[in-house]
C-alpha cells in the first residue's frame, strides 16, 4: 500500500522531529517544492477568477472568535489563550473571521460585489495526539481558503462558479473525487442562526447542485451554514473532505457587515466559504498515496534529471542542467554510480536526459518520458533525441502548469 508517511520519507517529502512535536510536520526542499508549484497554481487561478490575495495573522483576540461564534461552538477544538496584559490571544482555528476583518475595512458598495478574498493561511487545531499521523492530521494547517462577499440574489452563481472551478482544480491535479455531499444540519448539535436562515442556505445549494450527483449528509454543516463537500477516498479505502464550499448568513450579521445598495441604503451580503483543495497537508498525503509519489510533471520537485552516462560527458550534462535550471525546470544532476542505479532511483522523475559520447559530440540529449505507473521501463515511450536548446524548450512546455 502506498502509505505516505512511508513515502514521505523515503522521498524526502516531509519528516517529524519530537523537539517539534507530533503534529507539526517539516516541509523538507523537496516537498516544498512540489507544494509551492501547487500553491502558485491556485493563485492562479484564483487571480483569474477575480480573487484579490491577502495576508492575515494567525491569532487574534479571543473576542474576535466569540463574535464569530467559533469559541461557543469550537473551543474544545482551539489551543488555549495565551495572556498578553489584559488580553487573551487565541490561535485562531479558522480564517474567516479574519476575512470579515477585510472586508469590513472600509464602506462597501454594491458595485463592490461580489468580494473575493483569498489567502493560503495557517491555522491551528488542538487536535488529540492519538488520532495524529502523517499529514492526514495535523495541528498547523495551511488551508487554501476564500471568502466571497455577495448579495443574496448572487450567491447561487458564485457557487456554481466555485464548483466549476473545483472540478477543472482537481483534474489538473489528477485527483478523481469519490463523490458529493450535501452537509445539512442535524437534530443532536447546536448551530447558529434561525430556522429560516438555514432554510434558505440550504435551498440555494440545492440549486447550485442541480443536475450533479450528490448525496445529502444531516448532521455534517458547519456550526454556522450547510456545505457541499467534495470527497475522496484513498487507497486504504478511508473517505475524507477535499474541497468545501459552504454558504453562510450568520457571521456577515454577527459582524455587522454591509454594503450600500443601488438605492443608497444599507444591505447585508452574504458570505460564501470557498477551500478549493482543502488543507496543503491533507491535500499532499492524498497526492503522495494516489501517485505513489510520481508526481505530474507540474509539480514533480525534481521535473528533470539529467544523467551523463560516464565522466566523459559530465561537462556537457552540466551544461544542460544549468540550461534547464535557467529556464525555470526542477532539474537534479546526477553523476554517482552505474547509469542503471541512476536510472532506477529517478524511476519517479517524469523526464530523464541521458547523454552519452554521441550526444555530447553532437550537442544533443536523448529524452526519456517516465512510463504509465505498472509499464515496466523497457515498455514505455521511446527516447526522443533532441539538440540540447529544443530539448530545454520541449521540456519547459511539458511540465508547464495546466
Amino acid at each position: 500500500m502506498n502509505d505516505h508517511r512511508r513515502l514521505g520519507r523515503e522521498l524526502e517529502l516531509f519528516c517529524s522531529d519530537p523537539l517539534i512535536g507530533a503534529g507539526l510536520p517539516i516541509w523538507l526542499p523537496d516537498g516544498a517544492a512540489a507544494r509551492h508549484a501547487v500553491e502558485e497554481y491556485l493563485r492562479r487561478q484564483e487571480s483569474a477568477a477575480g480573487y484579490q490575495h491577502v495576508y492575515s495573522p494567525p491569532m487574534g483576540r479571543r473576542e474576535l472568535y466569540e463574535i464569530s461564534g467559533h469559541w461557543a461552538h469550537f473551543a474544545e477544538d482551539m489551543f488555549p489563550p495565551m495572556r498578553d496584559g489584559g488580553e487573551e490571544l487565541v490561535l485562531r482555528p479558522s480564517l474567516c473571521p479574519h476575512h470579515a476583518l477585510v472586508y469590513r475595512a472600509r464602506q462597501r458598495s454594491f458595485r463592490d460585489l461580489p468580494m473575493r478574498v483569498a489567502e493560503i493561511g495557517g491555522m491551528y487545531r488542538a487536535e488529540r495526539s492519538g488520532v495524529l499521523g502523517g499529514l492526514a492530521r495535523v495541528r498547523a494547517i495551511s488551508l487554501n481558503d476564500a471568502h466571497i462577499f455577495s448579495p443574496l440574489e448572487l450567491a447561487g452563481e458564485e457557487i456554481a462558479r466555485v464548483l466549476a472551478m473545483m472540478r477543472r482544480v482537481h483534474a489538473a491535479l489528477g485527483l478523481v473525487p469519490a463523490r458529493v455531499r450535501l452537509s445539512l444540519r442535524g437534530p443532536d448539535r447546536q448551530y447558529a442562526g434561525s430556522a429560516e436562515q438555514w432554510e434558505l442556505a440550504e435551498g440555494i445549494l440545492r440549486d447550485a447542485l442541480a443536475g450533479s450527483s450528490y448525496v445529502e449528509a444531516p448532521g455534517e454543516a458547519a456550526f454556522y451554514g450547510p456545505k457541499v463537500d467534495v470527497q475522496i477516498v484513498d487507497p486504504a479505502g478511508r473517505e475524507s473532505t477535499l474541497a468545501t464550499v459552504q454558504l453562510d448568513l450568520h457571521q456577515p450579521a454577527r459582524f455587522d457587515l454591509s454594503y450600500v445598495d443601488s438605492s443608497g441604503s444599507a444591505a447585508r451580503p452574504v458570505m460564501v466559504h470557498r477551500s478549493l483543495v482543502g488543507s496543503l497537508e491533507r491535500l499532499f498525503g492524498h497526492l503522495i498515496e494516489v501517485h505513489a509519489g510520481a508526481f505530474p510533471a507540474w509539480y514533480a520537485p525534481v521535473q528533470v534529471a539529467v544523467l551523463p552516462v560516464g565522466a566523459n560527458e559530465a561537462s556537457h550534462a552540466s551544461r544542460f542542467a544549468r540550461e534547464c535550471s535557467a529556464a525555470g525546470l526542477r532539474v537534479n544532476l546526477a553523476v554517482d554510480g552505474s547509469l542503471g542505479a541512476r536510472v532506477r532511483d529517478a524511476r519517479r522523475v517524469p523526464y530523464l536526459a541521458v547523454i552519452g559520447s554521441r550526444e555530447a559530440g553532437s550537442g544533443e540529449v536523448s529524452l526519456r518520458t517516465r512510463p504509465p505507473r505498472g509499464v515496466p521501463a523497457a515498455a514505455g515511450p521511446a527516447p526522443k533525441v533532441a539538440p540540447a536548446g529544443e530539448a530545454v524548450r520541449m521540456l519547459v512546455e511539458a511540465c508547464a502548469a495546466p
